[in-house]
C-alpha cells in the first residue's frame, strides 16, 4: 500500500479535495528517480479489477484497500505511463472494461479559466454544465462546475448510486472551477454535485449550467446534447439579419405554454413543444401576429410562480418535452415566418436550497449585503452584477438561448427593479451607490455590456426591456451612453389608456389628458404598446370585463375601440393570449383559455377585429416604418375632450397616410368635420362598426370626399359620420370620385 492511511481515510470519507493527485496513474519517485508506476481506482459494486495496457494488452492485478471499492497496485520499473483500461468483475459476476475518469486531462484550458474570471467567455455554457464530448476517441460527458469556496466537490448520479466517494472532482487552480470527465456516461443520466461546502455541510446542488432537468421534488440535472439537431430555418435566419427591426412590422403575442391549450381527453394536460408547434403556428400565422413571446422557458420549480423564479437559467422547462422537442418548436415557427421571443429574468433568483442560493456555503451568486442582494416585494435573491463570474453567468444564459435554440428575443422582466438600489425598499433598507445616488451602477454596466453583446454576436437579435419608470436612456445605444436595449414596454401608455377605458364614457371627457399624454414622450423611447399577462389577473379583470357597460356585447364595442387605436397608435403591439379574443375570466395559470367562447359571436368579432388589424398593419408598410419616428405622426385634432374624440393622422414622409378618428363613447356623432391635407376621396378602409365586428354597418358609405374648406389648420376638411364606439381609418386615393 503506497497511498498513506491519512489520504486513503479522506477518500473513505469523501473529503479529498485533490483526487486527481491519487486516483489515476502516477509516477512513484524515490531519490528524485522513477521506480515505478502507481494506478489507483476507487470503483462502486466491484469484487475484483486489473488494469489493463491497451497497446500491449499486459494486465496488473489491484490490490483492494477497503470494502467500498478502493483499488491500488504498484507497477515496478516502468517509467513511462501508458494508456490504460480497468477491467472490472462485478458482485453480480458481470465483467466490464472501462476508461478510468482520473486518466483524463483536464477539459477546461487555462485561458477558459481566465476569460470566465474576467466575466468574458462567450461559450461558457459549452464549458460549465454537462457537455457531452469525444477525447481520444472516447465518448462521455464533461462536468464542470464553479464553486470557488467549497472543500471537495463530486459528481453523483443514476451512474453511481449518488455516492459522493465514486466521482470526487479537481479544482482548476485558482479559477473555482471544478471538473471531472467521466466516460461513458451520455443522454438521460441524472446527475447533481454533492458538495462540501465553505461551512463544512454536506449539500446537493442541482447544475447552474444544467441543459434539462427532472420536475420537483428531486430536481436533478439531466445529461442532453441536442447539438446534433439539423436546423431548416435558414431563410429566417438570414431575413434576420438583414431586417431593421425599429422600421419593420412587429405585432406579438405573448404566450403562456401551460395554458394556451389543454388536452381535457387526457387529464388537462398542456400541450407538448411538439404539439404546440403546429397547432400554435398555425392559429398565430392565421391571427396575423409577427412573433410570439413566451413567458419564461427557463426550468423553474413552481407552476405557480408563472416561470418568474428561475433555476434553470440555460434549460427549458421539462415539463412540456425535451430540449430537442423545444428546438422543433421554434424551427416550426421560423418555417412559418414567426419570430421567437423569450421572457428572461435576470433581476432576481429564488431562495430554493437545490440552486443558486448559497451556492458554495456563500452569497456566490447572489450580493452578499441583503440590503442590495435581497427583494422584500418578492422573497428573492439578487444577483451581484458586480461580480465577474455571475455577469459571465448571465450573459452566458443569453448567449446560450440565441445560439444553441436560435430564439429571436429576449423580454428583460422587472429591468425596473434592476436599476435603482431603492426599488421598493424603505428609507434606510438600501445601500447608495459610490455616488451617494440610488442607481444600480453595477446592473446598469451589466445591461449595457449584455446588449452589446448579443447585437454584436447576433445581429438582429432583439432585446426588449419592461421597464415602468422614466429612466433616461433605456433605448439608446449605448456609444450614446444609453443602456441599449432595442425597444421597451410602454407602461405609461398601457396604464393612462387601460384607466381611461375602464371609466364610464360619459365620464371620459374629465380624462382626455390620458390618450393625448403618451404623445408628449412616445419618441422619447423605442417603445411597445404592450397589453401584458399583468394586466389581466389578480382581481384587476380580463380586458373585456375591465370595459364599463351592462352586457357582453356592450363590453366587446369598447374593447374593439380600444384595441383599434391601440394598433393605429405609433409603437410595436404586444397582447396577451386571450386578450385577442376577449376572454371573459381572467387568466389562471393552471387553467386553459376558454375556447369554447369563440362559438358566441362578441367573441368571435374580436378576434376577427384582431386579425383585420393585423392585416392593416401589414398592409400599410409605412405604420411599421415611422413607428419609432416622429415624423410619422401629426394630430389633425386632440382637444375635443366634449365629444371625446381624437383623430390623427398615421403617413409616410414620402406618401401614404392613414386619417385615423376615433370616437370614444357610445354616442353618434353627425357630420363630424376634421381637417385633411388632400382633396380627393379618403376611402374609409376600416370601421370598427362593421357587421363582422358586431356593429351596425354605420359608416361613410366607404368614403368621402374632401371639401374646400379649411379646418383645423389644413386646407381641406371631411364631414364624417362617426359611429358610436367607433374607429375609422381613412386613406386618400387619387380620384375624386366617391
Amino acid at each position: 500500500m503506497i497511498i498513506s492511511n491519512e489520504e486513503l481515510e479522506q477518500f473513505l470519507r469523501a473529503k479529498h479535495a485533490c483526487p486527481h493527485d491519487r486516483l489515476g496513474m502516477h509516477p512513484v519517485m524515490k531519490n528524485d528517480v522513477v521506480v515505478g508506476i502507481v494506478v489507483r481506482a476507487y470503483l462502486q459494486n466491484t469484487e475484483k479489477c486489473a488494469i489493463v495496457n491497451i497497446s500491449t494488452d499486459e494486465r496488473f492485478e489491484m490490490a483492494r484497500l477497503s470494502d467500498s471499492g478502493f483499488f491500488e497496485v504498484f507497477i515496478k520499473n516502468r517509467r513511462e505511463v501508458f494508456d490504460y483500461q480497468i477491467f472490472i468483475e462485478t458482485y453480480e459476476e458481470d465483467m466490464l472494461l472501462k476508461h478510468d475518469p482520473y486518466s483524463f486531462l483536464p477539459t477546461i484550458s487555462s485561458f477558459d479559466c481566465y476569460l470566465f474570471g474576467q466575466g468574458k467567455h462567450r461559450q461558457i455554457f459549452d464549458r460549465l454544465g454537462a457537455c457531452v464530448r469525444e477525447i481520444n476517441g472516447i465518448w462521455g460527458t464533461a462536468f464542470a462546475v464553479w464553486a470557488p469556496n467549497a472543500r471537495r466537490i463530486s459528481v453523483v448520479g443514476d451512474f453511481n448510486n449518488w455516492d459522493g466517494r465514486y466521482h470526487p472532482m479537481r479544482m482548476l487552480g485558482t479559477s473555482g472551477i471544478w471538473e471531472l470527465f467521466i466516460p461513458g456516461i451520455g443522454n438521460f443520466s441524472k446527475y447533481k454535485y454533492e458538495l462540501i461546502n465553505s461551512r463544512n455541510e454536506l449539500v446537493l446542488k442541482s447544475d447552474p449550467y444544467g441543459s434539462y432537468f427532472e420536475g420537483p421534488p428531486n430536481n436533478a440535472a439531466i445529461v442532453f446534447d441536442s447539438s446534433n439537431y439539423t436546423w431548416h430555418d435558414q431563410a429566417w435566419m438570414e431575413k434576420r439579419v438583414n431586417t431593421k427591426w425599429h422600421s419593420a412590422r412587429m405585432s406579438i403575442y405573448e404566450v403562456h405554454l401551460d395554458s394556451w391549450m389543454r388536452v381535457p381527453e387526457e387529464g388537462n394536460r398542456p400541450l407538448t413543444y411538439v404539439e404546440l408547434a403546429e397547432k400554435l403556428a398555425s392559429y398565430v400565422k392565421k391571427m396575423g401576429f409577427t412573433h410570439v413571446e413566451f413567458m419564461p422557458v427557463t426550468e423553474y420549480p413552481l407552476l405557480k410562480s408563472w416561470g418568474y423564479q428561475v433555476t434553470g437559467y440555460f434549460a427549458p422547462t421539462h415539463r412540456y418535452g425535451t430540449p430537442l422537442d423545444f428546438k422543433k418548436l421554434i424551427d416550426h415557427l421560423h418555417a412559418n415566418d414567426i419570430g421567437v421571443i423569450i421572457d428572461w429574468v435576470p433581476a432576481h433568483f429564488p431562495r430554493d436550497a437545490f440552486a443558486l442560493a448559497e451556492f458554495d456555503g456563500t452569497r456566490l451568486y447572489e450580493h452578499e449585503d441583503e440590503r442590495r442582494g435581497f427583494h422584500e416585494d418578492w422573497g428573492t435573491l439578487v444577483f451581484n452584477y458586480g461580480r465577474h463570474e455571475v455577469r459571465n453567468f448571465l450573459i452566458g444564459s443569453v448567449l446560450n438561448w440565441f445560439e444553441k435554440f436560435h430564439v429571436d428575443g429576449i423580454r428583460v422582466d422587472a429591468v425596473a427593479s434592476m436599476l435603482y438600489l431603492d426599488y421598493s425598499r424603505k428609507s434606510g433598507n438600501w445601500l447608495p451607490n459610490c455616488y451617494g445616488g440610488k442607481e444600480n451602477i453595477e446592473a446598469i454596466e451589466f445591461l449595457r455590456e449584455m446588449n452589446n453583446t448579443v447585437h454584436e454576436v447576433f445581429p438582429g437579435a432583439i432585446t426588449i426591456a419592461e421597464e415602468s419608470t422614466s429612466f433616461s436612456g433605456v433605448t439608446r445605444k449605448t456609444k450614446y451612453y444609453g443602456i441599449g436595449f432595442d425597444f421597451k414596454w410602454n407602461m405609461g401608455w398601457m396604464h393612462d389608456t387601460l384607466d381611461y377605458f375602464s371609466k364610464d364614457p360619459i365620464y371620459r371627457k374629465y380624462s382626455h389628458n390620458q390618450l393625448t399624454f403618451a404623445m408628449l414622450y412616445q419618441y422619447s423611447e423605442n417603445f411597445i404598446s404592450s397589453i401584458s399577462h399583468d394586466e389581466v389577473v389578480y382581481g384587476k379583470r380580463s380586458m373585456l370585463c375591465k370595459m364599463p357597460g351592462e352586457t357582453i356585447a356592450e363590453k366587446a364595442r369598447h374593447l374593439m375601440v380600444l384595441y383599434a387605436y391601440m394598433w393605429l397608435w405609433p409603437g410595436k403591439k404586444t397582447l396577451f393570449m386571450g386578450c385577442e379574443f376577449g376572454q371573459s375570466d381572467e387568466w389562471q395559470y393552471d387553467k386553459s383559455l376558454d375556447w369554447h367562447l369563440l362559438k358566441y359571436s362578441d367573441h368571435r368579432s374580436i378576434q376577427q377585429l384582431i386579425a383585420d388589424l393585423n392585416s392593416i398593419y401589414k398592409q400599410y408598410d409605412f405604420l411599421a416604418k415611422y413607428d419609432m419616428d416622429s415624423r410619422g405622426f401629426e394630430w389633425i385634432s386632440c382637444d375635443d375632450c366634449d365629444n371625446s374624440v381624437i383623430a390623427f393622422i398615421r403617413k409616410d414622409i414620402a406618401d401614404g397616410r392613414i386619417a385615423v378618428v376615433c370616437n370614444f363613447t357610445p354616442v353618434e356623432r353627425i357630420n363630424y368635420r376634421i381637417g385633411v391635407p388632400y382633396k380627393c376621396l379618403w376611402e374609409e378602409i376600416f370601421n370598427s362598426d362593421c357587421e363582422i365586428y358586431g356593429g351596425m354597418n354605420r359608416g361613410n358609405f366607404g368614403g368621402k370626399v374632401a371639401d374646400d374648406l379649411p379646418f383645423h389648420g389644413r386646407p381641406y376638411s371631411l364631414k364624417l359620420y362617426l359611429p358610436p364606439l367607433g374607429l375609422l381609418c381613412l386613406v386618400p386615393q387619387e380620384t375624386t370620385t366617391p
